[in-house]
C-alpha cells in the first residue's frame, strides 16, 4: 500500500538519518569564506546544469529527489535543465562562451573533452576535494578499489565523480549483452514452428512470419525483422556472432590470446553482412530498420507488429507479457555458436564536474558526496518512494534501512525511473544488493538471461577494460574515429541493401587503412597491455 503524505514524511526522515551528520555540515558552511551565494532564507545556492528525460519536470527541483535533497543538506539548486536531445550542444555552447555554471550534472563527457576541459582549466582537479570533504565518496573507493584507478587520469588527476552500476561481473555481468533478441511465441506456436536454433532456420521463420498471415488478421502487415540501423541494444548485430568473432558498438574485441581486433575488417563481418542481405531480398526486414528512431520502433512494438526484434528489455518495447520470449543463440554456417561479449560496464567516468567559476568547493563536493550515500545512490539511479502524485519504484523498510522494488504492474521500466530518477554521480555495488536495496525485477531477469542463455556460449574470455588514455592518445583515436566509424555503418548499411560486398570488400579495407585503422590499432592495443599490466 502507498504510504500517506505524512508516513513519507517520516520514512524520509528516516532515510535522511544515515546522511544528517554531512547535512548539517552543509548547511552550516560558510559561503563568505567559500564564496558562495545564499539565497534570502539562507541556504547556498549552486548553479548546476543538466539534462533530462522529455517525460521529466522541466525544473528538477519538482523531482521528490530533489526536494528531498534540498531539505536534507540546506542548500538550493537552482538548475538550467534541457532535454538530452539538444543537452550537448548547451552544455558545449555554455562552456565555449565562458559562462560556466558551478558544475555540470549528469555531465555525459567522454575521457577526451574531460582531459581537454582539464587542460583549458575550465575544469578543476577534484583529489583534494575528494580526501577532504567526500566521505561517502572514499568509502566506495576503498571497498572498490579498482574504481580509483580508473577515474584517476594520466596525470594523476581526478576531473570527474563517476557512475557506477554494479550488477553481475565478468561474462555474468548485465552489460556483457547488449541487444537481446526477442521472437514472437505466439506466431511461432500459430505457425507450428519451433525455436529457430540456427540462422537458415531463422531465414525459414521469418519468411513464414512474413507469408502465413501468423497474426491472423488477413493483412500482410506483419514485420518479420526490425532494428535500429546504428550502433546499440537495438542493432542487428547481434546475429554476426553465428559468423566469427561477432560485432561490437565500439567495434573492439579481445582475443583470448590478448589481440584487439577491429571486427569490421574480419571475414566473419563480411558473411554476417551477407546473411543480413539475404534477409533483406526476401523481404523480410522493416522498411523503417534503416531510419527509424525510438519512439517509431516501440510504437510498432507495443502493436506486436514483430516477428523479431531487438533490445535491452523487451517490456520497453512489447510490454512484459509472454507474447516474446528470448532467442537462445543461434549456430551459424559452420556450426559454430558464440556471443560476443561487448564492452561496456556499469560505469562512467565523467558524469558530474565542477568548473573553475565556482566558488562554493567546500559545499559543493559535501553536497556531491550525498549522491554516493548508498540509499541515495539507489534512489538517484533508479526513482524513489512515496510519492502519492505518481507511481512509484519503491517502498521504504524504515526498520531495515532499505529501498525495496515495488511490482511495476505493466510500466516500462524506462518510463518511470526517466520521470523519476536524477542519474549523475552515483555508486551501487554489488555488495548493496539485500542490505540496502533489492535487484529489480526486470534486472534480475535480465540477469538470469545473461548467465543462463548467452554466457555460456561465450568464447572471448575477457572484454576491453575501461581505459583512461593519454589526451593525445584520445585527439588521435577521436580524429580517426569521426570518418572511420562513419564509413563503416554507411558501407554496412549499402551492403544490406545492394549485396555487393564481395565486390568491394578489397576497395573498402583499403579505405580502412587509410583512414588510420593500423594507428587506431596501435593506440588500443598500447592500452590495453598497458591495463593489463597494472
Amino acid at each position: 500500500m502507498m504510504p500517506t503524505y505524512r508516513q513519507a514524511g517520516r520514512t524520509a526522515k528516516a532515510l535522511s538519518a544515515a546522511v544528517l551528520a554531512s547535512a548539517l555540515l552543509l548547511a552550516a558552511c560558510d559561503s563568505g569564506a567559500d564564496g558562495g551565494e545564499q539565497s534570502p532564507d539562507g541556504k547556498i545556492t549552486l548553479n548546476l546544469m543538466t539534462q533530462s528525460s522529455p517525460l521529466a519536470p522541466a525544473d528538477p527541483n519538482d523531482k521528490l529527489i530533489n526536494k528531498r535533497l534540498e531539505e536534507t543538506t540546506g542548500i538550493h539548486i537552482n538548475w538550467k535543465n534541457y532535454t538530452r536531445d539538444i543537452f550537448v550542444e548547451k552544455r558545449n555552447l555554455a562552456m565555449a562562451s565562458g559562462d560556466f555554471p558551478d558544475a555540470i550534472f549528469d555531465a555525459g563527457y567522454s575521457d577526451y573533452e574531460l582531459l581537454k576541459l582539464a587542460k583549458d582549466g575550465a575544469i578543476i582537479p577534484l583529489n583534494d576535494l575528494i580526501e577532504r570533504h567526500m566521505p561517502n565518496f572514499r568509502k566506495v573507493l576503498e571497498e572498490a578499489p579498482e574504481y580509483r584507478a580508473m577515474i584517476t587520469a594520466p596525470d594523476g588527476n581526478i576531473y570527474a565523480f563517476p557512475w557506477i552500476e554494479e550488477l553481475g561481473t565478468g561474462k555474468e555481468r548485465i552489460q556483457a549483452v547488449d541487444a537481446v533478441p526477442w521472437i514472437n511465441v505466439d506466431w511461432l506456436k500459430k505457425l507450428g514452428l519451433e525455436m529457430p536454433t540456427t540462422t537458415e532456420e531463422l531465414k525459414q521463420v521469418l519468411i513464414a512470419f512474413k507469408t502465413r498471415d501468423p497474426n491472423g488478421n488477413g493483412q500482410a502487415d506483419e514485420i518479420p525483422l526490425s532494428f535500429i540501423n546504428k550502433p546499440g541494444a537495438e542493432d542487428v548485430v547481434f546475429l554476426f556472432g553465428a559468423f566469427g568473432l561477432g560485432e561490437n558498438p565500439d567495434h573492439a574485441v579481445v582475443t583470448n590470446e590478448g589481440k584487439v581486433v577491429f571486427t569490421p575488417a574480419e571475414e566473419g563481418y563480411k558473411n554476417a553482412v551477407k546473411y543480413i542481405h539475404e534477409l533483406y531480398k526476401e523481404g523480410l526486414i522493416d522498411v523503417e530498420a534503416y531510419t527509424q528512431d525510438w519512439s517509431t520502433y516501440i510504437a510498432k512494438g507495443k502493436d506486436h507488429k514483430y516477428g523479431l526484434y531487438f533490445a535491452w528489455d523487451k517490456s520497453n518495447v512489447t510490454g512484459d507479457n509472454g507474447s516474446y520470449e528470448v532467442m537462445p543463440p543461434l549456430a551459424g554456417p559452420d556450426g559454430e555458436i558464440n556471443v560476443t561479449q561487448t564492452n561496456a560496464y556499469g560505469f562512467h567516468r565523467g558524469k558530474m564536474v565542477i568548473t573553475s567559476a565556482n566558488k562554493n568547493l567546500e559545499a559543493t563536493a559535501k553536497w556531491v558526496d550525498q549522491m554516493y550515500d548508498p540509499l541515495q545512490s539507489v534512489q538517484n539511479n533508479w526513482g524513489t518512494y512515496g510519492d502519492e502524485t505518481q507511481q512509484n519504484i519503491f517502498e521504504f523498510d524504515a526498520e531495515n534501512n532499505m529501498l525495496k522494488h515495488l511490482p511495476l504492474n505493466g510500466t516500462a521500466p524506462i518510463e518511470l525511473r526517466e520521470k523519476t530518477s536524477i542519474g549523475g554521480p552515483l555508486a551501487i555495488l554489488d555488495s548493496y544488493y539485500g542490505k540496502y536495496t533489492t535487484k529489480p525485477d526486470d534486472a534480475k531477469e535480465r540477469l538470469r538471461i545473461v548467465k543462463e542463455v548467452m554466457a555460456p556460449h561465450m568464447k572471448a574470455d575477457h572484454a576491453m577494460p575501461s581505459i583512461f588514455n593519454s589526451i593525445e592518445e584520445l585527439e588521435r583515436l577521436t580524429t580517426i574515429e569521426t570518418d572511420l566509424f562513419a564509413y563503416v555503418l554507411r558501407m554496412r548499411t549499402e551492403w544490406y541493401q545492394n549485396g555487393k560486398i564481395d565486390e568491394q570488400w578489397d576497395d573498402y579495407l583499403k579505405e580502412l587503412e587509410r583512414l588510420g585503422l593500423p594507428e587506431w590499432l596501435k593506440i588500443k592495443q598500447t592500452g590495453y597491455d598497458r591495463a593489463m599490466q597494472k
